[in-house]
């Protein structure tokens, strides 16, 4: 199985809204979409760890699929703007290592 790189994610859900007319979503609403499926992940979340479990007639949800979900609103975002998330996230993770170098206890 060949693992999903970050660019192969970009160009699969660019070729996936590029077969339809209305295109990518602006910014605004991908940022409420991406808001929308947050509070999905919540709900997922709160009824697997939290202290309020889902009603007997309520379907099993997925954190999985909420979070791919999320991934897939980034990646429009992402697309929509003409940013590379792979290189996004080599700086973020830069970023994490020098800033919070010292911050956490490492194990030994």
């Amino acid at each position: 199985m060949n693992d999903l790189t970050l660019k192969q994610m970009q160009k699969e859900v660019d070729e996936y809204i590029g077969q339809f007319k209305e295109g990518y979503f602006s910014p605004m609403t991908l940022v409420v979409r991406l808001s929308e499926e947050l509070g999905e992940l919540a709900r997922e979340v709160n009824h697997h760890y939290g202290e309020k479990p889902k009603k007997k007639e309520e379907e099993e949800g997925s954190i999985a699929l909420e979070l791919a979900d999320m991934m897939f609103v980034i990646t429009c975002m992402a697309n929509s703007l003409q940013i590379d998330l792979d290189d996004a996230h080599k700086r973020v993770m830069e970023k994490f290592r020098t800033r919070d170098a010292d911050r956490w206890t490492r194990k030994e």
